[in-house]
């Protein structure tokens, strides 16, 4: 046995023999045993009529996923690679172009040493590029299976080779592009029933497809590229150009921060209300209030928006070394954990508290350093405690003499409620959201009440006040 097996990697190109290269013809008629990814291709019946080349297809029978099959077939090549002189592996296209078993096998090989060769070899971008007329070098390659795409550049998807990848391909397209939007279908390019049909994409899926298809979609502009961040990018540095909007360049950090604020508080009445059409639209001005700040941060040379976008992905990763690391965890309490305990390791700081920002409101900033505290051990062992700690400041508020006593120990008693909602898990900005809506809403109707009765409400008596709120309650 050689000690370094020779492995000869190569392409039969998109079609007809016609397209196979020289050099590679050479190989396969060597008398090097030639072993197929699969003998569906039109080169095969040209090269091989008396069928003596081994194939996979095989493996493609036993029902099992597609990464499944090309670990099988990767395996099967490299056994006999190692068990022979030479092997020939031969892939329909190129080698390199959407071709896994490849990708496998030149793995496999750096990792054991093996020798191995990819000879060059016609793809269907080239056929395709020179059907459609186009600069291959403006155009991204995707596979229809794991179409990522850069919508604003054209894009070739292949691996379209049935009517179930064709929907699911248009699916996941219209999420990015318009249902009108032309697409070309490239159909066997390379053989003599190649065919060329432009349709909206709506109807990408309408015809069979055969397993030498490939789709062809021209790029969006920037500006009707707006189901996806590009465009609403496009929009705002726009915007922010030397030649866009005077308002919109004169904002600095300090003008747009009320408007963040704003925007935020917007988007927690939507959420309220549980109106998911404005959840959408709030999130949406909260993340035009994300764009304008990397906007004035990049004019004044502070920061670019890939500095925010690279920080919060970085620290994600970091703090969840479950998900991207090898750390096991049993459960939501222990990631919380993990996660604080990070937190911590990389912002050194002399106090738990430091960090809960003085701009939050109150109760959201005393809940939030109450759990800080909390956590530290700094708790009563019962609701006992807490519950007391209440009834004790009720009562000192109660003896207050003065003012400012009074403001002092009535700020107590919200501390102290805010920390019971900390131990039950309640967050109580929000339940004090959900009462003020609950009060506006009982008093709304305490009012249609009395204009229905024609009163005035500051003559109304106390005992038909009060009868008039539990209507309301009831109501």
């Amino acid at each position: 046995m050689n000690a370094t097996p020779k492995l000869h990697i190569v392409g039969l190109g998109p079609g007809a023999a016609g397209l196979v290269t020289g050099e590679t013809l050479d190989l396969l008629r060597s008398g090097i045993p030639v072993i197929l990814r699969t003998r569906r291709h039109p080169t095969v019946s040209e090269l091989d009529p008396d069928g003596l080349w081994t194939a996979c297809d095989d493996l493609y029978q036993g029902g099992a996923g597609f990464e499944e099959i090309y670990e099988g077939i990767a395996q099967r090549v490299t056994t006999a690679a190692l068990a022979g002189r030479n092997v020939v592996y031969a892939v329909p296209g190129h080698p390199l172009v959407a071709e896994r078993t490849v990708t496998r096998l030149l793995a496999e090989a750096e990792l054991s040493g093996g020798s191995v060769r990819v000879y060059p070899a016609v793809s269907f971008a080239d056929v395709a590029a020179a059907a459609l007329r186009i600069d291959l070098s403006t155009v991204q390659l995707c596979d229809a299976l794991e179409p990522r795409i850069d919508c604003q550049r054209a894009a070739l998807i292949s691996q379209v080779y049935d009517r179930d990848v064709a929907t699911e391909l248009k699916l996941r397209l219209l999420d990015w592009y318009p249902a009108e939007h032309p697409v070309t279908l490239l159909r066997a390019l390379g053989t003599a029933e190649s065919s060329i049909r432009t349709v909206p994409l709506g109807e990408l899926d309408h015809q069979a497809k055969g397993y030498l298809d490939c789709v062809y979609l021209p790029g969006l502009a920037a500006l009707d590229d707006l189901r996806r961040f590009d465009g609403l990018f496009e929009v705002v540095r726009r915007l922010n150009a030397p030649e866009g909007c005077p308002w919109d360049r004169q904002q600095t950090h300090a003008s747009l921060r009320p408007h963040l604020l704003e925007e935020c508080y917007e988007t927690l009445a939507a959420i309220d209300a549980g109106a998911p059409a404005e959840i959408a639209e709030e999130l949406g001005d909260v993340l035009l209030q994300v764009l304008m700040h990397a906007e004035v941060a990049a004019r004044e040379d502070e920061f670019s928006f890939g500095d925010v976008v690279a920080g919060i992905a970085k620290k994600l990763v970091h703090r969840h070394p479950h998900v991207f690391g090898d750390l096991t965890v049993s459960g939501a309490e222990e990631v919380y954990q993990n996660w604080d305990a990070l937190k911590q390791r990389e912002k050194a700081r002399d106090s738990v508290l430091e960090g809960v920002p003085e701009t939050l409101p109150a109760l959201a900033a005393a809940q939030s350093m109450q759990g800080r505290a909390r956590r530290t051990g700094f708790d009563w062992p019962t609701m006992d405690g807490p519950l007391e700690k209440l009834n004790e400041e009720v009562r000192e508020f109660a003896e207050a003499k003065t003012a400012s006593d009074r403001e002092d120990e009535f700020g107590d008693i919200l501390f102290v409620v805010t920390l019971i909602a900390e131990r039950l898990g309640i967050d109580a900005e929000q339940a004090l959201r959900r009462a003020n809506t609950k009060f506006r809403s009982r008093f709304g109707r305490l009012e249609a009440f009395v204009r229905e009765a024609g009163l005035d409400l500051k003559g109304v008596s106390p005992a038909e006040r009060l009868a008039l709120w539990e209507r309301a309650k009831g109501a």
